[in-house]
């Protein structure tokens, strides 16, 4: 739905597009794996920049907190991270980075211990800030850490989706697993969508998300799996890489493309979720109302 330009305020640096109180709730989605290595930024990167170039509005966290390459990846040099943010060496405004085709990129450090020992109350912290952003989006999409340590669990908790990263691997259907049952039993997910990534063949793909659905429907049970897709196994995507451009921009017509712009046009056709930006403000009054108890 088109916007009008003319009620925009953008702080520096930022295109006028992109900033403006919120007029509708944001979908907030959380892309996450059990095991690090099965292309999970790679795939958070390319989806906010295609439902991006569908004219969404979207916003790209960088929340792997202590190994960040979301700035790598987009060929980027910002001033700031989120330990800035944390830190209060930077406001909000001044961390968010114009990414390609408007799309906000939040980033974070890499190598900083200190972001990976964040306190409870600061992880909080972090996600109470991001559901308080001024600005009109329809989509946010949080890149997490990979495996099952608390920022995880905090930024998928937080998200009204999750995308769960896998590929034909035992570890990563292994670690894959053990992350949806932390989510399912102790912290009320209910619903994971499956992204096979780096497949031979396309049957190869949603036999990935039949072998999980299995697992899942014989062992946790009340959680709902869908296969959103599959992405092949592309020398065009890691040529991208190499080049810190998104495959979606540098090779659109590649196969890894053709399957990211089918699933961010899945993602599109979702609409505004019912919450203001998903499970996060109802995620930071749980947290507050347990801190008390």
């Amino acid at each position: 739905m088109p916007h009008d330009p003319g009620s925009f305020l953008a702080p520096p640096g930022l295109p006028a597009a992109a900033a403006r109180k919120p007029m509708h709730p944001v979908r907030t989605l959380a892309v996450t794996s059990g095991k690090g290595g099965v292309g999970k930024t790679a795939i958070a990167t390319n989806l906010a920049v295609a439902l991006a170039q569908f004219g969404h509005k979207t916003l790209l966290m960088d929340a792997d907190l202590g190994l960040a390459n979301v700035d790598v990846l987009l060929g980027l040099s910002p001033a700031y991270t989120l330990a800035d943010l944390v830190d209060g060496r930077c406001t909000l405004e001044e961390l968010l980075v114009p990414g390609p085709d408007g799309l906000l990129v939040a980033p974070a450090a890499s190598g900083i211990k200190r972001m990976v020992e964040l306190h409870a109350s600061e992880r909080l912290g972090l996600v109470q800030v991001f559901a308080e952003l001024p600005y009109e989006l329809d989509n946010m999409l949080v890149d997490t850490a990979a495996g099952i340590d608390a920022s995880v669990l905090t930024f998928c908790q937080a998200a009204q989706d999750i995308l769960m990263v896998v590929c034909d691997e035992p570890a990563s259907m292994t670690d894959a697993y053990a992350l949806i049952k932390l989510l399912v039993r102790q912290h009320g997910v209910e619903r994971i969508h499956i992204v096979a990534n780096r497949i031979e063949h396309p049957a190869e793909g949603y036999r990935l998300y039949q072998k999980m659905l299995s697992v899942c429907d014989r062992f946790l049970g009340g959680v709902v799996l869908n296969h959103l897709g599959s992405i092949p196994q592309d020398e065009w995507m890691v040529r991208a890489v190499r080049q810190r451009q998104p495959v979606v921009k540098a090779y659109p017509g590649s196969p890894s493309a053709r399957a990211i712009f089918d699933m961010a046009r899945t993602i599109a056709r979702w609409g505004a979720p019912e919450r203001l930006r998903g499970n996060v403000e109802f995620f930071v009054e749980r947290m507050i109302d347990r801190s008390n108890s």
